[in-house]
């Protein structure tokens, strides 16, 4: 199975893999998350990668890892980018959503790294669209009764 490692400004990662872990908490072995504080300078972001990448390197991830971060260009990715250049088997995906990562954990067993890339974004396009409200039918809109509209009066 290919590991995922998310990478993304606190508390932005450890609360996308409590949403992974949600729907797929048996896969949640080959799954890790690194938060990013204000407070980590770009060295230190980079090491933690490179840690977090060394730790789902195991036997039995050798389908490699797939790398998702949240806004491209900022410093988890600059991070995860510097740390992924000198690994090998290692993709880097950036603007992280939860459509997306459902889709990664739901085809990480079954698909190469390559094709889960193309997956992952995939996924994040199909999962963000325009949703209309849909107007209540066959009920006539109720304006607020006497009661609502004057609560602060006594009766």
């Amino acid at each position: 199975m290919t590991a995922l490692l998310i990478v993304a400004h606190a508390p932005l990662a450890s609360a996308l893999l409590a949403a992974a872990s949600h729907v797929y908490a048996d896969r949640m072995d080959a799954v890790a998350a690194l938060d990013i504080g204000p407070q980590d300078s770009a060295e230190q972001a980079e090491a933690a990668v490179r840690a977090a990448l060394a730790r789902l390197a195991t036997p039995g991830a050798g389908g490699g890892t797939l790398v998702l971060t949240d806004v491209f260009g900022a410093t988890p990715c600059r991070a995860a980018q510097a740390a992924a250049a000198g690994a090998p088997r290692v993709r880097l995906v950036a603007g992280v959503n939860v459509p997306m990562l459902w889709r990664v954990l739901c085809y990480a067993g079954e698909l190469p790294l390559d094709a889960l890339v193309e997956r992952a974004v995939s996924g994040a396009q199909q999962g963000v669209l325009p949703v209309a409200v849909a107007r209540r039918q066959n009920q006539a809109g109720r304006g607020l009764v006497d009661d609502q509209v004057h609560h602060h009066d006594q009766q």
